[in-house]
């Protein structure tokens, strides 16, 4: 998939990775330049045998097209004005954590001015956050925030398929730094809880195709994949039982197995991808980093055959409707002491025991 997406940079009138390749074509659907975390995050993880030096090359050649989307802006303001250019501030976010990728990935290969520049980049998203109002929020090109604000609005607020309450959560690579900027442990907390038991009136994503009441949670959108993370950023306030239980949650009540057992859009199967790390115990919540984010596992057992021809088992002792939440987690008989597993450790193989309780 990474030398196909090479490919494409190559062979581009754009010289730009893809963005939406449709039999060859780039269509532009969506936004984000999400090609990179997918070469970072394969390269990070030691799956890529392909020159670095062109990979990132590749990378901010296409981050700094200024044709493309309302990049320019961003890269001479800070964030994307939404009088210039529709979707801003779910722009601003998603061009920001493809930048921490980008900085992550010339830090890891050496390359000290990229790094600096990019990880410089990937802090943008504080510029579309309003401290008075507790959410991210459009900003026209004045510095003025867009007035006529509806956090609960899917329509004509700056963001695409999602409203302020699901996107103020888009900050993948730096989860801890939002939860401070949200007010701290305490009241991000709260906000989450609010997120998972308010009700959202069908009026509010009416006119939002990948939005319908099926995938809904409280204005949790399940049924649409720009919050698939959120469930779990529990973990980073001191709260990881209320990741445990709304990760279970999730799972027994918007999967089942009929022909409609999928919520909503399966997006070339991140809807699925979502149960099958979260049944195994544990989700990537920002790729391009080599941590797994640890949830409640639904498996009793699982093996895992590997592709480097080891094998990692994996066991929920006590696993039942009622115990949910992990009262231990042993990697290969030695217990943990933090809310994530690496990359190394999964793929080392071995066994992953998840001690269960209520």
């Amino acid at each position: 998939m990474v030398k196909s997406m090479m490919a494409h940079y190559d062979q581009s009138v754009h010289k730009m990775l893809p963005v939406w390749s449709h039999y060859g074509n780039e269509n532009w659907c969506m936004i984000g330049y999400h090609a990179v975390p997918v070469l970072v995050d394969t390269y990070i993880k030691g799956n890529l045998d392909m020159d670095p030096a062109k990979l990132l090359e590749a990378m901010v050649i296409t981050a700094t097209y200024t044709k493309y989307d309302g990049l320019g802006y961003y890269m001479i303001m800070g964030y994307v004005p939404e009088d210039k250019n529709g979707s801003s501030v779910s722009k601003t976010l998603e061009y920001a954590y493809d930048d921490w990728c980008i900085a992550e990935f010339a830090k890891k290969i050496g390359n000290q001015a990229v790094y600096e520049q990019f990880k410089a980049r990937s802090e943008n998203y504080r510029n579309v956050f309003d401290p008075a109002i507790g959410y991210m929020r459009p900003k026209l090109s004045d510095g003025k925030w867009k007035p006529e604000f509806n956090t609960l609005s899917t329509h004509d607020q700056g963001f695409i398929e999602g409203n302020a309450w699901n996107y103020s959560l888009y900050v993948p690579h730096q989860v801890d730094r939002m939860v401070q900027m949200m007010g701290g442990s305490k009241l991000f907390i709260r906000h989450l809880d609010s997120l998972f038991t308010m009700k959202l009136d069908d009026s509010f994503f009416a006119q939002t195709e990948d939005i319908t009441r099926d995938g809904l949670i409280g204005n949790y959108v399940h049924g649409n994949e720009p919050g698939h993370h959120i469930p779990y950023l529990y973990n980073w306030a001191g709260a990881p039982q209320k990741t445990q239980e709304r990760v279970r949650m999730i799972m027994e009540t918007m999967y089942h197995d009929a022909p409609d057992g999928l919520c909503g859009n399966d997006d070339a199967g991140q809807m699925s991808a979502w149960y099958i790390f979260s049944a195994l115990g544990f989700y990537p919540v920002c790729p391009g980093s080599d941590q797994y984010s640890i949830g409640s596992p639904l498996v009793k057992s699982a093996t895992l055959k590997l592709e480097n021809g080891k094998t990692l088992e994996i066991e929920a002792v006590n696993q039942s409707p009622e115990n949910v939440h992990i009262e231990k987690v042993l990697v290969n008989g030695t217990a943990i002491k933090r809310n994530y597993l690496t990359h190394t450790e999964i793929v080392s193989g071995g066994k992953i025991t998840f001690m269960m309780g209520n």
